[in-house]
């Protein structure tokens, strides 16, 4: 894993056209694509470390042939130029005496709790390379970023699930809600607010609480459901200490997982050692990073309690005797 470059380009639209849609940071667009390479430069070209709106990609290489074969980003501040929106599950529970009944009602709500937080996302694998343990170094990488650069980030962390998309690249959940009010197909809407922006949501979806009951089924039932190819990511997200708890993505109502940054695992309990010697050892292959900004790396590599990494791991991530690595927990 490496921070992202111009030239990666072509490789990144090649796996955004992959992603099947509902991807909204992996849009297949070369000129929105651009743009995220272009701002992750201008983020890791920063060198104060303070929290700001940075946007940092990162690439996965395949070091022995240069091929690109997954991507992921990291957002340091979300909200700061146009509101971020999502809906929260919450419940109204009313009773009447005369009826001798009560009701309780489930709603949706639109509202901006996230704002100002970190978020985790635009994660994608080769669906040639789901194996080997590559979609944990992917996902684990970014939390050693966040470790190493902590004062640049909030103090909360939060991440989107792609929510059910059926066989036709539609959203159910889009078709039984917000398409009502938009007037164009969930792949439209995707695009379009992957290129532009949130704001037309702003402009036209309604501020009230929409009572799920008024929902068909075929949108109840996919709210908060990831999908089928992020039932993995989910439970990475999971053993890193994420919950999925009443907030759902406007748009395919996928799961939106959240704690506190100090929180997640592999921030909490990587631990930094000192690089002693170069050898061959037992130690456990662990997702091990080093560098800062420009210069981040991670890969797989052995490392043991007293400095000793194997040959391999040292090669690929370029470090020496003397050199400090950040080693994620098992």
């Amino acid at each position: 894993m490496r921070p992202a470059r111009a030239s990666d380009l072509p490789a990144l639209y090649e796996m955004a056209k992959l992603t099947g849609g509902g991807f909204t940071n992996l849009p297949a667009d070369r000129k929105s694509l651009a743009k995220t390479l272009e701002r992750s430069e201008e983020s890791l070209s920063r060198t104060d470390d303070t929290l700001a709106a940075d946007r940092v990609a990162m690439m996965l290489e395949n070091t022995a042939t240069g091929a690109i074969r997954g991507t992921c980003q990291i957002f340091s501040k979300i909200g700061e130029n146009a509101p971020f929106y999502s809906y929260r599950i919450s419940a109204l529970t009313q009773s009447s005496t005369a009826l001798k009944r009560t009701f309780r009602a489930e709603m949706l709500t639109l509202v901006t709790d996230f704002e100002g937080a970190s978020e985790v996302g635009g994660l994608f694998l080769h669906p040639h390379e789901r194996a080997g343990g590559l979609g944990m170094l992917l996902a684990r990488s970014r939390y050693l970023y966040i470790r190493q650069h902590r004062p640049r980030f909030a103090d909360r962390l939060f991440a989107e699930l792609r929510g059910v998309i059926d066989e036709g690249g539609g959203s159910p959940f889009w078709d039984g809600l917000a398409g009502k009010f938009f007037g164009m197909s969930f792949q439209e809407a995707d695009a379009f607010n992957a290129i532009n922006g949130h704001q037309m949501i702003a402009d036209l979806m309604p501020k009230h609480p929409v009572y799920t009951a008024l929902l068909p089924d075929s949108a109840r039932l996919v709210m908060g459901i990831p999908h089928s190819s992020g039932r993995a990511a989910m439970r990475m997200l999971e053993s890193e200490g994420l919950v999925h708890d009443h907030y759902i993505d406007i748009f395919d109502g996928g799961p939106t997982m959240h704690t506190l940054t100090d929180r997640v695992r592999s921030v909490a309990q990587s631990r930094s050692v000192r690089i002693e010697k170069v050898a061959e050892n037992d130690a456990p292959r662990s997702v091990t990073a080093t560098g800062r900004l420009k210069n981040f790396t991670a890969a797989y590599a052995r490392v043991t309690d007293d400095g000793t990494i194997d040959p391999e791991g040292a090669k690929t991530l370029g470090v020496e005797a003397g050199s400090d690595v950040l080693v994620a927990p098992q």
